[in-house]
This record gives C-alpha cells, structure tokens and sequence, in this order.
C-alpha cells in the first residue's frame, strides 16, 4: 500500500461510515466524516501525483479528522451500547492512523531520495 491508497481507502471510509451513520441516527453531526471524506476525496488526484503542498493539507485535514473523530464521537461510541456505532467510528479511526502512517512514510523516502539527488549533484 502506498499514500495514495491509503488516502483514498480513509476518504471513502469516512463517506461510507458517516452515511451509514446519519442514516442509522438521523444525527447531523454524523455527516462531518462525510464532509471530511468530501474533502479528502479533492485531494486524491495531487496525491496520487506526488504534489507535496496536496499531500501537507491532506494530513493536516486527516489528523484534525482523527482529532475530531477521537475526542466525541469515540467516547460516546464507546458509552453506547450501539455494536455497530462503535465499528463505524473504530472503523474511521484505524483507517485515518493507517493513512497517516503511510503520509509520514512516504514524506520520510521522499526526504531521503531529496537528500540522496542533493549530494549526488555536489
């Protein structure tokens, strides 16, 4: 898996979580992750072509995401007794750390290969 991949998968995780969430709750705060999803999903193509000032604003909008999605909708997921509320918001979670995890990654080997090109041309 690469950025891309795991950009796109947290984008449509969210659209898909926070639809199924408003249609099972009618709550309209359920439609944030749909909204950041939208969001994210504006992004893909600069992320897929490797455009660095994309890809900054897409982790800055996923990690507020996961802020968002960790401080309320969490605890109150884990209050309920609600199964498949708790997997949707678990769900979003998981798919925004993977996301974030292979943002820093791929950050790192393109950091690296800078720096490699840069002492080549010394």
């Amino acid at each position: 898996m690469n950025a891309y991949k795991a950009h796109l998968l947290n984008a449509l995780t969210l659209l898909a979580m926070g639809g199924w969430g408003y249609f099972a709750t009618k709550a309209p705060t359920a439609l944030v992750p749909v909204f950041i999803g939208v969001v994210l999903l504006s992004f893909s193509q600069g992320v897929k072509n490797e455009n660095k000032a994309l890809a900054h604003v897409a982790v800055v909008v996923t990690l507020l995401g996961l802020i968002g999605i960790v401080m309320k909708p969490l605890m109150v997921a884990l209050d309920s007794d609600d199964l498949m509320k708790q997997i949707r918001v678990i769900a979003m979670i998981i798919t925004s750390v993977i996301a974030l995890v292979f943002f820093v990654k791929s950050f790192i080997e393109a950091g690296k290969a800078r720096r490699a090109k840069e002492a080549a041309e010394k």
